[in-house]
C-alpha cells in the first residue's frame, strides 16, 4: 500500500510504479468501474486527494472504435456515464472525457495535468495493461491500481491460474467475508472547482449502427440497483430451482451492469448473502466463484482469447476427432442470422440478436452446437467469440472468454465419455434440453 490513510482495505491496492507526486490534482482514471457509489478505486482516490489537500479529477478516455464494439454497447455505456457525470458533479469532482484511444490520449492528458497520484481500475485483460504501460514514460508520479471489480481482489485470491471451480472455491470462501464489508459514502470534495465534460451521444460519435441498442433495457447504476432489489425480492428464493429453465425469469439480469461497472459485484454478492434465502448459496456460487474464476483465468493466462489457451487434454481430444463427419456445416452468416435447422439454437441466437443476451443454460448449448457445426474447433472458437462480443451486452469480458473456452475446449471442466466430434470434451444435445425445460414453449417466444 502506498502509505496514505484510506477507508479502503490495503489488500485491494497495489502500487504499479513508484514516483514523485506532481503538482496537479489526484486523478482517477476510470475505465472498468463506471460508477460513483460503491467504488473502491474512487474512494481511495478521494482519500489520497483529501490527505494532500488536492482537487480530485475523474478521467474517462472514450475511443470510437473499442475492440469493434457496435452502437449497442456504446449506447448502454454512454447512458450510464451520463448518470455518473451528474453524480460526480454534485460531489464537486471533475469528470473529463478525452475523445480518442486511451493509449494516445491518456499520456497527453496526464502530462498536461501533472497528477499528484494516478489511480486506476484493475482489469486482467491485456488492452488495459497496455494502456497503463503507455503512461509510464509520460508521468513521474505514483500509479496505484485498485481492484474494485471483484469481491476478493484477484491477486489476493490466488497467485496462479486455477484449474477449476473446485480449486478456487475454498480460497474464495476463506476470504470473501473479510472483503464483504459495507461501502463508505463519497464526500463532497472540498478542493478545486469541478469541470464536467458532456457525455457525447452515439450519433455524435458516428458509431457502427449495424447492431442497434436493446429496446427496453435501462442502463446505469440506478437501474442496476433497482434490478438487484427486484431480484432479491422476487427471484433469489427460487434461484437454485429456476435458474436453468429459460422459460422462467429466474436469473438476475445483472451481468451487463457488472460488466460495465455500473454496479459493484461486491454489492450484489453482499446483498444476496445477507438476504440468506434458499437461493443465496447458488447465486453466490455464480456471482462470485464462477465469475472470479474467469477473472483468475484471464489474469494468469496471457492467451485467454486464443485457442491455444484451452487445456491440453481438451485440444488433444478435439484434434483426435478433427476428421469426424459433422452432421451439419454452416457458414458464419447463416449462424449470425439464426438460419440453422435447429429451432432451439435459432431461438437462442435470436435472443442474442434482440435482447443482447442468451439465458445461461442455453448459452452452453449454443456454444456446443457451434463446435458441432463448424469445420474445425479453431473456427468454432473464433465464431463463438465473434458472435458473443458483437451482440452480447456483456461481451469482451472475462466471463465471455472463459465461457467460450469451456464450451469449445473443456476449460475448467473434466474429460467425459467420448463422442464424435467432441471427443472427451463435454457434449450437449437437444434431447438433454428437452428434459430440463419446455423447449417448444421457449422456441415460440422467438420463432413464429
Amino acid at each position: 500500500m502506498a502509505g496514505y490513510r484510506t477507508r479502503v482495505d490495503p489488500r485491494r491496492i497495489r502500487r504499479l510504479r513508484k514516483g514523485s507526486p506532481g503538482e496537479g490534482p489526484v486523478v482517477y482514471w476510470m475505465s472498468r468501474d463506471q460508477r460513483v457509489r460503491d467504488n473502491w478505486a474512487l474512494l481511495y482516490a478521494q482519500d489520497v486527494a483529501l490527505a494532500a489537500n488536492r482537487p480530485l479529477e475523474v478521467v474517462f478516455c472514450l475511443s470510437r472504435d473499442f475492440m469493434g464494439a457496435p452502437m449497442r454497447h456504446y449506447d448502454f455505456m454512454l447512458r450510464g456515464l451520463t448518470e455518473t457525470a451528474a453524480e460526480l458533479s454534485k460531489l464537486n469532482v471533475s469528470f473529463r472525457i478525452p475523445l480518442g484511444k486511451p493509449e494516445e490520449k491518456l499520456p497527453l492528458y496526464a502530462k498536461e495535468r501533472d497528477p499528484a497520484v494516478l489511480v486506476t481500475d484493475f482489469s486482467p485483460l491485456r488492452h488495459q495493461k497496455g494502456w497503463i504501460e503507455s503512461v509510464y514514460e509520460s508521468l513521474s508520479c505514483p500509479i496505484d491500481q485498485v481492484d474494485g471489480h471483484n469481491v476478493v481482489p484477484a491477486w489476493e485470491t490466488s497467485d496462479k491460474r486455477e484449474y477449476a471451480a473446485r480449486t478456487i472455491r475454498p480460497k474464495l470462501h476463506r476470504k470473501f467475508q473479510e472483503f464483504l464489508t459495507p461501502f463508505p459514502e463519497m464526500k463532497r470534495h472540498p478542493y478545486g472547482d469541478r469541470e464536467t465534460d458532456r457525455v457525447p451521444s452515439t450519433e455524435e460519435l458516428r458509431l457502427d449502427g449495424s447492431v442497434l441498442p436493446v429496446e427496453g433495457e435501462s442502463p446505469g447504476s440506478a437501474a442496476g440497483e433497482l434490478r438487484l432489489r427486484s431480484f432479491i425480492a422476487r427471484g433469489l428464493s427460487g434461484y437454485d430451482r429456476d435458474r436453468n429453465d429459460p422459460n422462467l425469469d429466474g436469473t438476475s439480469g445483472l451481468s451487463p451492469y457488472i460488466h460495465f461497472g455500473q454496479i459493484s459485484a461486491q454489492t450484489v454478492v453482499r446483498e444476496a448473502f445477507l438476504a440468506d434465502l434458499p437461493g443465496s448459496d447458488a447465486f453466490v456460487e455464480e456471482a462470485m466463484v464462477r465469475r472470479e474464476l474467469a477473472e483468475n483465468f484471464c489474469l494468469y493466462e496471457p492467451l485467454y482469447d486464443r485457442y491455444k489457451a484451452l487445456p491440453e487434454w481438451g485440444r488433444k481430444a478435439l484434434d483426435n476427432h478433427r476428421s469426424d463427419e459433422r452432421p451439419w456445416l454452416y457458414g458464419l452468416s447463416e449462424l449470425e442470422e439464426a438460419g440453422t435447422h435447429d429451432e432451439l439454437w435459432n431461438a437462442a441466437q435470436l435472443s442474442l440478436l434482440r435482447k443482447g443476451r442468451i439465458h445461461g443454460y442455453l448459452r452452453m448449448y449454443w456454444g456446443k452446437m457451434l463446435l458441432l457445426w463448424s469445420p474445425s474447433p479453431e473456427e468454432a472458437f473464433l465464431r463463438a467469440l465473434y458472435l458473443n462480443d458483437r451482440y452480447a451486452l456483456d461481451g469482451r469480458d472475462p466471463n465471455g472468454y472463459t465461457g467460450v473456452a469451456w464450451c469449445i475446449g473443456g476449460l475448467h471442466d473434466r474429460p467425459w465419455p467420448k463422442r464424435p466430434v467432441f471427443g472427451s470434451v463435454r457434449s450437449m444435445a437437444l434431447s438433454g434440453c428437452a428434459r430440463k425445460f419446455d423447449v417448444k414453449r421457449y422456441i415460440e417466444l422467438f420463432v413464429p
